[in-house]
């Protein structure tokens, strides 16, 4: 057992190298293509614009893959009979509300650049299509580098034709990063999710069911009117599938927007302690909602004070504009720093992000958390 957690422990560690590995090599190409410039008579200029070329150019071809990756989602979705739900480029999102119209929202998740999110088509012969759907985003750029490449042979080794150059391999490069099969920052990569998709039924119906909780989301249904059997959690078994693991963490939000506490707390204990397949960020989203349970239940300080370790902290930190996080930091102000002060400002926060949030029935359902909180800090200050 210990060797097999070894050898996992070495392949996640040589995975999170690919990402670098493959842009060091777009960067050692490049260089080799601009050294084809003649640039002589620039002299020390030569290695300035060089360096410019090189870091705007880097700049401007990951922005502009990240668009072309995304729509690549989408349009390999389409073609499979997927609709549009959502799509988001960094933090600015395009999702379809309730009443149909597509409005700009503003969400970042941590460890992605972007999501193309849609609801699934009818299952056919018990399946769904996921392959060109997951990697259309991959498909899609290495159509456009291939595109510049024949830019770039076209211009030759001039300014222009090395920066077509840039925009092609940096294209190949993101197909490469998506479509090979591994998590990155915490977050499945495409690849890895047909991987996961494809292992079993189970796996499949959660793929399925994700996004149709998603789009649900967007039309305004609350998550407690959504269908009971959505959220059954898979067996432990089952679990150590990455998707299947997913509904897992959507059951204990079910339950938690349902304030059944207790039950959401030991069933977030119990995926935390056993074998999964649980991503990072669904990981540390769970321990957050533990130390909010904590916090208005018993509300110990060594309890929290091991729950708020250091990557704990960092993973608060990068997701600082989620609602829910703020509402967590809401609570640990109020009931385990005992600043008001700083729960105003954090409080402002929340209503700011709260503006952009995509889905409105999630802001309703935080209102009632963060009260909660503020009970509690009246009962305690009574007593």
């Amino acid at each position: 057992m210990k060797n097999k957690e070894k050898k996992n422990k070495k392949k996640k560690n040589f995975l999170s190298l690919v990402p670098m590995l493959i842009f060091m090599l777009v960067g050692a190409a490049f260089g080799v293509l601009f050294a084809q410039i003649d640039n002589s008579d620039m002299g020390i200029y030569g290695n300035i614009i060089f360096f410019a070329i090189f870091i705007l150019g880097v700049y401007l071809a990951i922005f502009f893959h990240v668009i072309v990756h995304e729509a690549g989602h989408l349009v390999f979705g389409l073609l499979s009979g997927y609709k549009f739900s959502s799509f988001r480029i960094f933090s600015f999102m395009w999702i379809k509300d309730e009443s149909g119209k597509t409005k700009l929202k503003k969400m970042s998740i941590t460890g992605t650049a972007g999501q193309c999110l849609m609801l699934p088509p009818e299952e056919k012969d018990g399946k769904i299509p996921v392959v060109l759907y997951n990697l259309g985003g991959s498909f899609l750029n290495i159509i456009a580098g291939l595109i510049f490449l024949v830019v770039f042979l076209a211009c030759g080794y001039t300014y222009f034709g090395v920066a077509m150059a840039l925009f092609a391999l940096v294209g190949i490069a993101t197909a490469l990063i998506n479509g090979i099969p591994m998590r990155l920052g915490g977050v499945d990569n495409d690849g890895y999710n047909v991987i996961s998709i494809s292992k079993s039924r189970e796996a499949a119906r959660a793929f399925q069911i994700q996004l149709k909780v998603l789009e649900q989301l967007s039309r305004g249904v609350d998550i407690r009117k959504m269908p009971a059997e959505w959220f059954e959690i898979p067996s432990d078994e089952s679990m150590k599938n990455s998707m299947a693991a997913t509904i897992g963490v959507f059951g204990c939000e079910r339950l938690v927007c349902d304030e059944r506490f207790e039950e959401a707390d030991a069933l977030m204990a119990h995926m935390l302690e056993i074998e999964s397949g649980l991503i990072g960020i669904h990981r540390n989203y769970l321990v957050c909602c533990r130390i909010y349970n904590e916090l208005i239940g018993e509300n110990r300080e060594d309890v929290i004070e091991k729950m708020l370790s250091d990557e704990q902290k960092k993973y608060m930190k990068a997701m600082k504009s989620n609602i829910t996080v703020i509402r967590i930091e809401y609570a640990i102000a109020r009931l385990y720093e005992y600043n008001d002060t700083k729960a105003e400002k954090i409080l402002a926060s929340f209503e700011k992000a709260a503006k952009a949030h995509p889905y409105p029935i999630e802001i309703e359902i935080e209102r009632r958390l963060i009260e909660i909180v503020d009970q509690k800090a009246a009962q305690a200050c009574i007593q």
